[in-house]
């Protein structure tokens, strides 16, 4: 799950709206005035930063959830080739990833409307508790369908989470401390993204995989402990006590769970290859385009220039990459014999690049370039995507992938931090919030969609068979080197399509459309 882009809190440090999209989707203006922001409060905030006194127990507790929720996120990755495998799964192997972005979209807009309506402090409660009830249920799962329902209920969680937890940013923080809070935010992803695969693979390898999750709800307690006190008496209730309560918008609630439920129709149908799926398939793609069209700019899915062109430019980067991303691990283990803990550590490296990426694009120097930086950055991921499957052949030395995924991050820290600079530039000041939420579902959609894709296409070349009868972690149990290149070839010609899709952010002339 990405709470936060590396680098992002540079963008517009004013503006919540330009770190993230995720208050947006909610519905939640990110700087609206707050009773913290007034009276003796603002006066006692004046006198000391997020580490203050005043600030200093929910700025911790909230720092330590997003850190956590940050180590899980890069941390599955590793062990779920040793889980699917153990579950005699990997056929289900894309699922396990999708069924958490699924979920977690319609989970955003409930929690952002929640939020709106009764405070944040509920539905952070809520999703803390569906997130730790999705990782034990993940973590003690004796079939796949099993594991994945609990990545499905994690995914509730995370959505809700996120959002209440920046919530708890517009109300509790004024508005010259968000951008530090938010700087800490994404600076709560980059440790984790280089050591999480590299300890992930440890446990897995000296404890089993099932502790990478069983042992995570356990370390949220005590920065719970800090940070619910604090969200009690700085943020708790609506925004306004004396109007009346905010009304549920129906109409967003319905399309986000048709937008939930056809993603997973069609996920359903892509791993069960029969003529019997494509029942659900079609209604998959009934429930889907309707709620697509509603919630997406005109003209997204022809690339129209401008607006409509940066949305689809953040989906097919964030699908494109990490679809392909998902499967690096299980290459690694089942075909080339490599434990989990070097597997991760063939992606640890791309954490810091990815904040490399970012940082540049933040540079106000690279104003003037923004469009060859989304172009160069696109190019670097299909290429890296492109590079990796080369390992298949067993002459191919495997840092490689080290290798590639390392450029390949470094274009993502590009593109997606661009994407939101981008898509502000190009929105008039009323219509930043709803933009911001196309932004989003693009991003997300097009993960599940992706990976079903690749998941489906994966499973129909045998990849299901892939280490069925392994002993151990580290055992290559059979090759099924198609059945990878049909994930990772498609994605870096998606991706490949995004660095031309770059060229239509502006509208002729390099003007803003």
């Amino acid at each position: 799950m990405t709470v936060l882009e590396p680098g992002d809190a540079d963008v517009a440090p004013a503006d919540m709206s330009a770190v993230s999209p995720l208050p947006a989707v909610a519905g939640i203006s990110a700087t609206s005035p707050s009773p913290v922001e007034t009276g003796a409060v603002e006066a006692d905030t004046v006198q000391g930063g997020i580490l203050g006194p005043v600030h200093r127990a929910l700025s911790i507790g909230i720092v330590s959830v997003v850190l956590l929720i940050a180590f899980e996120a890069t941390a599955v990755g590793t062990a779920m080739p040793v889980a699917a495998r153990e579950l005699h799964g990997i056929s289900l192997y894309a699922f396990a990833f999708s069924a958490y972005f699924t979920t977690s979209l319609f989970a955003m807009v409930l929690s952002g409307q929640w939020a709106d309506r009764s405070g944040p402090l509920a539905p952070l409660a809520a999703g803390i508790s569906a997130f730790a009830v999705g990782l034990l249920v993940a973590g003690t799962a004796g079939s796949m369908w099993m594991f994945i329902l609990g990545r499905a209920v994690q995914g509730l969680g995370g959505g809700l989470v996120i959002v209440a937890l920046y919530v708890v940013v517009s109300r509790a923080y004024p508005e010259r401390l968000r951008p530090a809070i938010m700087a800490a935010f994404a600076a709560s992803w980059v440790v984790p993204s280089v050591v999480g695969p590299l300890a992930s693979g440890a446990v897995t390898e000296h404890l089993g995989w099932r502790w990478v999750f069983v042992g995570i709800p356990v370390l949220i307690v005590a920065p719970l402990a800090l940070a619910l006190p604090a969200i009690r008496r700085m943020a708790a209730g609506p925004a306004d006590p004396t109007a009346p309560p905010a009304a549920f918008d129906r109409r967003r609630i319905r399309l986000a769970f048709a937008i939930s439920a056809g993603a997973g129709l069609l996920q359903y149908a892509g791993q069960d290859l029969r003529w019997l799926s494509l029942l659900p398939a079609a209604a998959g793609v009934a429930l889907l385009v309707p709620a697509v069209l509603g919630l997406l700019p005109a003209g997204t899915w022809r690339a129209a220039r401008g607006l409509p062109s940066v949305v689809l430019l953040r989906g097919i980067s964030a699908g494109s990459f990490v679809a392909a991303e998902s499967f690096v691990p299980l290459m690694l283990v089942t075909e080339r014999g490599l434990s989990p803990t070097m597997a991760g550590l063939s992606l640890a490296v791309g954490g810091a690049t990815w904040a490399l990426g970012s940082y540049v694009q933040s540079r106000p120097r690279a104003e003037p370039y923004r469009q060859q930086l989304l172009t160069g950055g696109m190019v670097l991921v299909a290429l890296a995507v492109a590079t990796a499957p080369s390992v298949l052949i067993q002459s191919v030395p495997v840092w490689i992938v080290a290798v590639a995924w390392a450029f390949g991050c470094l274009g993502m820290g590009l593109v997606l931090a661009s994407t939101s600079v981008m898509l502000l530039k190009l929105s008039a000041p009323e219509e930043a919030g709803l933009n911001s939420a196309a932004l989003q579902i693009s991003d997300g959609l097009s993960n599940v969609l992706l990976l079903a894709a690749g998941g489906a296409a994966f499973a129909a070349l045998g990849g299901g068979g892939v280490g069925h009868a392994a002993a151990d972690a580290s055992a290559v149990t059979g090759s099924h080197p198609a059945a990878f290149a049909a994930v990772f070839l498609p994605m870096s010609v998606v991706a490949l399509a995004g660095a031309w899709v770059t060229t239509r952010v502006w509208g002729p002339g390099g003007k803003p459309a």
